[in-house]
């Protein structure tokens, strides 16, 4: 029952829709602006970069929070489970009919960091680092994917950690594949006025 009621619980903290409420606070419907997903980065396009990093910070929380449910309750394996819920009810939320409503990014971002501390702040470096370079949120999240499971191999001994971001990234990779189409066609759009350094 404790197993069961942690998996629920990791899927509703991962479900709650931090970018929609920041837009209702402001008197604007995210869904119908933008790419319209629910996620940290379509909130900065459309709320601005205050609401965009209350956004990021509310989703990266309750990854983290997600994460140490399954940790309080079952361990390593049950985090990385409670984590996987919490990634499908942010990628997939039941509140607004299961359609694609966010990329996981963030709260993926909150779960590997109660997982796995070292490797989270080295991805999050990255991202920042190439997200500022290339004026392109997409790109620094798909970047930063791939160096999550980089770190977690070389810096991680824990199975299930290092399963959760493999699987994480590849939920990641798999939601941006229509960024990638456009970053290939150079129509993908960047942070506000940004030029990009590269």
């Amino acid at each position: 029952m404790h197993t069961f009621l942690a998996l629920l619980v990791s899927y509703l903290l991962g479900a709650i829709p931090f970018a929609y409420l920041a837009g209702r606070w402001k008197g604007i419907n995210i869904r119908a602006h933008g790419s319209g997903n629910m996620g940290t980065t379509n909130a900065f396009r459309v709320l601005g970069k205050r609401w965009g990093s209350v956004v990021f910070v509310g989703d990266f929380c309750k990854g983290m929070l997600a994460a140490q449910v399954g940790l309080m309750f079952g361990g390593p394996w049950l985090a990385v489970a409670a984590g996987i819920l919490a990634l499908l009810g942010h990628s997939w939320n039941p509140f607004f009919g299961f359609r694609p409503t966010g990329k996981g990014v963030a709260a993926g971002a909150g779960v590997i960091m109660r997982l796995m501390p070292l490797p989270t702040v080295i991805t999050l470096l990255v991202f920042a680092a190439v997200t500022y370079l290339s004026g392109y949120v997409s790109l620094g999240s798909i970047v930063g994917a791939c160096c999550a499971i980089v770190t977690a191999i070389l810096l991680q001994d824990n199975k299930a950690y290092i399963l959760f971001a493999l699987g994480g990234a590849i939920l990641v990779l798999y939601r941006h594949r229509e960024n990638i189409a456009r970053l290939k066609a150079g129509s993908e759009p960047r942070i506000g006025k940004h030029k990009g350094r590269f």
